[in-house]
């Protein structure tokens, strides 16, 4: 593999991860500000938080694998 290429795969590790943060931190507002008012989004939204997450960790894996 060539730095470049590791780079990008870095790269898309920390958006990734920078995508599953801030899915959390909606979930967060949702449930300390808006529960009562938009509790019906929850379940899409930590669907939505979960999947993000899951995308982070299979691709930090991938690159733990190539840098290892």
């Amino acid at each position: 593999m060539t730095e470049e290429e590791l780079k990008k795969m870095q790269k898309d590790v920390r958006k990734k991860k920078r995508i599953a943060t801030e899915m959390a931190s909606e979930v967060h507002d949702l449930v300390e500000d808006r529960l009562w008012s938009d509790y019906d989004k929850l379940v899409e939204l930590s669907q939505k938080t979960a999947a993000a997450c899951v995308a982070w960790a299979e691709a930090s894996k991938a690159l733990e694998q190539v840098e290892a």
